[in-house]
């Protein structure tokens, strides 16, 4: 990745960090400082994220890499990485290296020699191919930060399905039971991720559709028609239940209408 992607990954990712590192390492931790380490070392290159964490062993960090194509040098560039990460926090580093690429993956994830008893290296770091992951395996979760990622997931399903794949990503994420404003976030980071695998063209058909939806949402005007909807409801409920002859004020607290308005109804 170009330099400038880097900060972009960097900056669509960090607020992501906590829902990525309890789906895909599974882990019980506490945040404590997110660490930044300019690998000076190395390539004169910042890593994506470097988390201390808390966990039930003790201080960790833990260090995730995103990449968007195959590179055979990765496995030295994590080790190295590592050895920085704990020379200057004295940190043992929990590595996660997170493959967003078109194609399949085809990175190793261990560098290992063993030249007798005291010339052995056994390093391993964990290795995730995001387009391996299946769509309904994310959409069942309450991980809604990793919705952003559903664009480029499900290889199979993205190349045989093509823009009705992308149409289903960014319909689930419409439908995310959050904050308008949040959701906007998460539809904005799928939008630039689909970038790693959909052409501009069905990327802007497929988005200015659903951010037009959202900013109809966001409308004071919508939420009117929402509320007055909710509340024809409940006048027929309440109508419903005046009938059936249950007390004014269990009508009151179940449809959450006034009495006046309750009173309305009886005449």
């Amino acid at each position: 990745m170009s330099q400038k992607y880097d900060i972009t990954i960097k900056d669509i990712f960090s607020n992501m960090a906590d829902d990525i590192t309890a789906y895909f390492l599974g882990l019980t931790y506490t945040k404590t400082d997110e660490l930044n380490i300019e690998f000076t070392k190395v390539e004169k290159r910042q890593s994506d994220i470097v988390l201390k964490c808390t966990t039930e062993k003790g201080d960790i960090a833990v260090h995730l890499e995103f990449q968007s194509d195959n590179d055979d040098k990765m496995p030295y560039r994590m080790l190295r990485y590592s050895l920085e990460i704990m020379e200057k926090y004295n940190l043992t580093s929990y590595q996660l290296v997170i493959y967003m690429g078109k194609n399949d993956l085809k990175m190793e994830n261990k560098l290992d020699y063993n030249l007798g008893e005291e010339n052995i290296l056994d390093y391993r770091y964990k290795i995730i191919d995001v387009g391996t992951i299946k769509f309904l395996d994310i959409t069942k979760t309450d991980y809604y930060d990793v919705y952003a990622l559903l664009p480029i997931m499900d290889r199979e399903r993205r190349k045989t399905e093509g823009e009705k794949y992308l149409k289903e990503c960014v319909e689930a994420i419409k439908n995310i039971p959050i904050d308008i404003n949040k959701k906007k976030d998460i539809t904005f980071k799928a939008e630039i991720l689909s970038g790693l695998v959909y052409s501009r063209e069905v990327i802007e058909r497929v988005f200015t559709e659903v951010m037009e939806m959202l900013r109809i949402e966001e409308s004071e005007a919508y939420k009117m028609i929402l509320e007055k909807g909710a509340k024809e409801k409940s006048l027929r409920i309440a109508k419903e239940l005046l009938k059936e002859g249950m007390d004014i004020n269990k009508i009151a607290k179940i449809t959450e209408l006034s009495i006046e308005e309750i009173k309305k109804l009886m005449n």
